[in-house]
């Protein structure tokens, strides 16, 4: 027990979340570093050399330059054991962030400095309020011109909503971005040199009242500097570790991702404030990660990561005990016993298969087809169901059709195994087949993946119709009210989902409490339940 308690301890499993173009798949390149992961950082658009972001491995990723799907990276650290779930910053996919965010233990909130708190932020932050997770913030972007420093903390505090903590103070930015100060250490941190992809570069650390870092910054700087510590020292929130674990106060570091102004100081402080694995809420109560036996839950399933081999890897969060790979599991919602095959962890697209692995850990495994988004996986004879992970219900329909009817049985395959992944919704004619399909997704985005995939991973080229429904509701009680005995609008269309649901689509939002209000006894979901 003690050496399983050991091992979960070191465990630090966190999810990064931003705004695009805050740089957060940089901040993951420069841990990695730290960590001995990687030799060299890539640039996220590539456009300089051919390498791109280690944590961005799709094709359609890399001539984007944005994250569409989260990637899981895991590496050393100083004794400690770091799990990173990094995430697609851009809206059209916050269904996968919030899904990777059920699996995270902690989440680091990335900022752009010359722009404060942005829509996608928001949106991502209220997800982690909701699960109560500590939240840390790096405000990046310092080595360019940034907003007030006191205007960044104010725009935190008000737009979402959590008090806030500054462990280091920024000195100028931009040009005049000379370091950071270490309130706790009550010392200064300059850099200089620092070479993009590389961690090396000359870090000097200076007593506040020493000469030498007067002559480094200049006057006016010291002088705004003491001016501004004496300030924060009297109005800021106190550090208070039990507030940072409830998700109630965020600490707040500066620095710049690109040039590693200010990267490992976060690290470090980070790992310190930040909790190992916590117990988790499932249907028989809650459970002890260490105590426990081996348990975890599917929190993302990804197709075809090696096109060599057409492959399906269902990810798993480890929330209790240890996992053997020589060992049996149950699968609750499958009701059967089974072998975990080909388990492994990860390096973006690289992976090695591994023979154990402990509560915080992060492991994809083979799927045949049996594994669904929320799924649980435990020990025979301990059988039980973590919460489920709701999903989101679709903004965006169109109509999808095979250009070449003879590739039917790739186009089937394509959108069933892309729907399985939780990327897309799929839709029929109550009484149609997958042959015309209507599809579902909460970003326009995820309609053009869909087409880059569907052609180069299936080799199926589609004709897609948008269609005018914006609303969507699932009927709770079809036993009771027929869907075809429905008395509906004009701008309504009846329709099931892939489990055989029916459910309804409407053009206009108060059509939705006109069918309410025609029959009296039909109950309607945002969700499927």
């Amino acid at each position: 027990m003690s050496d399983l308690r050991t091992e979960i301890e070191k465990r630090r499993t966190f999810a990064i979340i931003s705004h695009p173009d805050a740089g957060k798949t940089t901040l993951t390149e420069k841990f990695l570093l730290y960590g001995g992961a990687i030799n060299l950082a890539g640039s996220v658009k590539g456009k300089a050399t051919a390498r791109h972001a280690v944590s961005d491995w799709m094709d359609i990723e890399k001539q984007r330059g944005i994250s569409v799907t989260s990637s899981v990276l895991q590496f050393p650290y100083k004794g400690f054991c770091i799990n990173i779930l990094d995430t697609p910053g851009h809206q059209d996919f916050s269904e996968d962030t919030y899904r990777t965010l059920m699996a995270a233990d902690s989440a680091v909130m990335v900022i752009d400095a010359s722009k404060g708190v942005e829509a996608q932020t928001r949106k991502l932050f209220k997800v982690c309020v909701m699960r109560h997770i500590p939240i840390f913030t790096f405000i990046n972007k310092m080595d360019r011109d940034a907003r007030d420093t006191f205007d960044l903390l104010d725009d935190i505090e008000t737009e979402l909503g959590i008090a806030t903590c500054p462990i280091n103070w920024p000195i100028g930015s931009g040009k005049n971005f000379k370091g950071v100060y270490d309130r706790r250490g009550r010392h200064v941190v300059t850099y200089s040199g620092t070479e993009k992809g590389t961690k090396e570069g000359t870090e000097t650390i200076y007593e506040i009242d020493d000469p030498k870092l007067t002559s480094f910054i200049g006057q006016d700087a010291q002088e705004k500097l003491e001016e501004e510590i004496e300030l924060l020292d009297g109005a800021s929130a106190a550090f208070d570790q039990e507030k940072v674990s409830k998700g109630e106060l965020s600490p707040v570091f500066f620095g710049s991702a690109l040039t590693n102004f200010g990267v490992e100081i976060f690290l470090n402080y980070f790992l310190e404030m930040t909790m190992p694995p916590l117990a988790r809420e499932a249907d028989c109560g809650t459970l002890d990660p260490v105590k426990e036996p081996f348990s975890a839950f599917v929190f993302k399933i990804q197709a075809n990561m090696n096109k060599m081999h057409r492959d399906r890897i269902a990810f798993m969060r480890i929330c209790s005990g240890k996992f053997e790979a020589d060992k049996e599991v149950y699968h609750v919602q499958g009701k059967r016993t089974l072998r975990l095959s080909q388990p492994q962890q990860m390096m973006a697209s690289s992976r090695h298969v591994v023979s154990e692995a402990y509560a915080g850990d992060i492991i994809g495994v083979f799927d045949p087809g049996i594994f669904s988004i929320g799924d649980t996986v435990c020990m025979p004879g301990h059988k039980f169901a973590y919460e489920g992970i709701p999903t989101f219900a679709p903004e965006h329909f169109a109509r999808v059709r095979p250009m070449d009817t003879m590739k039917r049985k790739q186009f089937v395959k394509g959108m069933t195994q892309i729907a399985q992944e939780g990327a897309i919704q799929i839709f029929e004619e109550p009484n149609g087949s997958l042959e015309e399909t209507i599809v579902g997704v909460v970003g326009m985005l995820q309609f053009d993946v869909l087409k880059y995939r569907l052609e180069n991973e299936y080799n199926v080229e589609i004709r897609m119709e948008d269609l005018p429904y914006e609303y969507i509701r699932w009927i709770e009680n079809p036993e009771e009210v027929p869907p075809e005995k429905i008395t509906g609008t004009s701008d309504m269309k009846r329709i099931v989902d892939l489990k055989g649901r029916p459910l309804l689509l409407f053009v206009n939002s108060w059509s939705v409490g006109m069918v309410e209000e025609r029959n009296p006894k039909l109950r309607l979901a945002e969700f499927a339940r």
